[in-house]
């Protein structure tokens, strides 16, 4: 997948990874779709703690790896992916995905990198880098207007 539009930013702590995941849950809305990838423990589900509380779902978060996809509910549904165990196209491609992708609600998915062609164009990567054992560098890449708008809000908010 190519990018028109990059910007990175870093997170010296968890709280600091969910706060970020706040305001891009704050600044997305239905139909959007963000990837994630990174490390084990490089913070993906931290961050997706802070985009589902920042869409207005107050549920805990913890990671799906083992039931694949998790659903949680504000004023519309979010779908938080899991894609670590699936070594295969063909199994992420039984999922049925574009139910989710396409449906009415927005999707978080971790591991993302492992289903990279089964993702619209216009969706938001975000590469989380291990810089310490509690920093981060967020890598951003995107194609579409809205993300710009909210990567002024980031830079705004941090």
């Amino acid at each position: 997948m190519e990018f028109n539009n990059e910007f990175s930013i870093n997170s010296n702590s968890e709280e600091a990874t969910i706060k970020i995941g706040n305001v891009i849950g704050e600044n997305i809305s239905i139909g959007d779709i963000v990837l994630l990838i990174g490390d084990l423990g490089a913070g993906k589900t931290k961050l997706t703690q802070g985009i589902i509380n920042g869409l207005g779902c107050s549920d805990f978060v913890r990671s799906p790896t083992f039931v694949l996809i998790t659903e949680y509910i504000a004023d519309f549904p979010i779908y938080h992916m899991d894609l670590y165990r699936l070594d295969t196209s063909e199994s992420i491609d039984r999922l049925f995905l574009d139910e989710y992708l396409y449906g009415d609600g927005v999707c978080v998915i971790e591991w993302a990198d492992k289903g990279d062609e089964f993702f619209p164009h216009d969706s938001l990567m975000i590469k989380i880098e291990n810089i310490s054992e509690t920093a981060r560098k967020l890598n951003f890449n995107f194609n579409r207007k809205s993300f710009k708008d909210l990567v002024e809000k980031l830079k705004g908010a941090l």
